[in-house]
């Protein structure tokens, strides 16, 4: 493939990112991330998560998302994003086994790369990456892994698509930058983040967050906001301890509570929500304490 090809084919997943973000059931600003899970269901795309071994399944009649729940958490909310792409760009229906991140090289499928940097503009946009970074005074040439995983989280992605779509997209990192940040193994980047050794998955929250929720699946590790209160009467978090003055909470069940942190000297509360490990079933459930919406779910779909 060209430069000149691959350039037209960003444009337009570009511009049909833009598109769905300025939807009237959407209207998002073009700087802030999104509940890839929500956006579907405002264009009326079920989405269900399902034990299967694969990444994702694009259904065009009647129109849903099917996504391996096997998968790890990030990485199926870009599926989702992919699989999202094949829907608004009318291809018909598709199994799909993806590289995760923005477009890899080595698809030579239009449409597959078409979609691939459609899901990284989604969910990365442009204007909100290069906020990202400004708003929290870090210079991307200069900062470390810590930082790049900070902004992933922000964004609901992985390390590695975060990376991915800054180099191959938005070109705003070097290519070597952006393999020798990817040759860190994760655990490491998690390391260098709190100063403990962490075997399940991290989320860093700070007082930039932009998102209205914090979504994690059990098992997964959450640093807070200095200062953070937590309104936790379902217990779904359990402490861990203190990291540079932060509290550390591990996911311990499915559920939703509460986070209040001050930020720009202001009170802010966001919802803290935690799925149910590899849930199988619609997304619209996967917060649910107890996995009795088989019914419904067979309705929906």
């Amino acid at each position: 493939m060209t430069p000149g090809v691959r350039r037209r084919i960003a444009q337009a997943a570009l511009a049909m990112s833009l598109d769905i973000r300025a939807r009237p059931e959407l209207d998002f600003d073009t700087r802030m991330p999104v509940d890839i899970y929500d956006v579907c269901h405002a264009l009326g795309v079920p989405v269900q998560f399902v034990d299967i071994n694969m990444e994702g399944m694009y259904v065009k009649h009647p129109p849903r998302i099917l996504i391996s729940a096997l998968r790890p958490y990030p990485r199926r909310v870009f599926t989702c994003a992919h699989e999202l792409g094949h829907h608004v760009f009318e291809h018909g229906s598709t199994i799909d086994e993806l590289v995760e991140g923005a477009a890899s090289e080595r698809q030579v499928d239009p449409n597959e790369l078409l979609v691939q940097l459609f899901a990284g503009f989604m969910l990365m946009p442009v204007l909100g990456v290069s906020r990202a970074f400004s708003s929290r005074g870090w210079d991307i040439r200069q900062v470390g892994p810590a930082e790049f995983l900070t902004v992933a989280c922000s964004f609901g992605v992985s390390y590695a698509a975060l990376l991915t779509h800054m180099s191959a997209s938005l070109e705003v990192l070097s290519a070597r930058r952006a393999q020798e940040l990817g040759r860190i193994p994760l655990p490491k980047v998690r390391e260098l983040a709190v100063g403990l050794r962490l075997h399940d998955p991290l989320v860093l929250v700070d007082r930039f967050w932009q998102l209205p929720t914090i979504d994690v699946e059990c098992n997964t590790y959450i640093l807070f906001p200095a200062g953070s209160a937590i309104i936790d009467e379902g217990a779904v978090l359990q402490y861990a301890g203190i990291v540079a003055g932060r509290p550390l909470l591990r996911a311990d069940k499915p559920g939703v509570c509460k986070i209040v942190y001050e930020a720009d000297q202001e009170s802010v509360t966001r919802l803290v929500r935690v799925a149910r490990f590899q849930y199988v079933g619609l997304s619209r459930y996967r917060y649910l304490p107890c996995q009795d919406d088989r019914d419904e779910e067979e309705e929906e779909m």
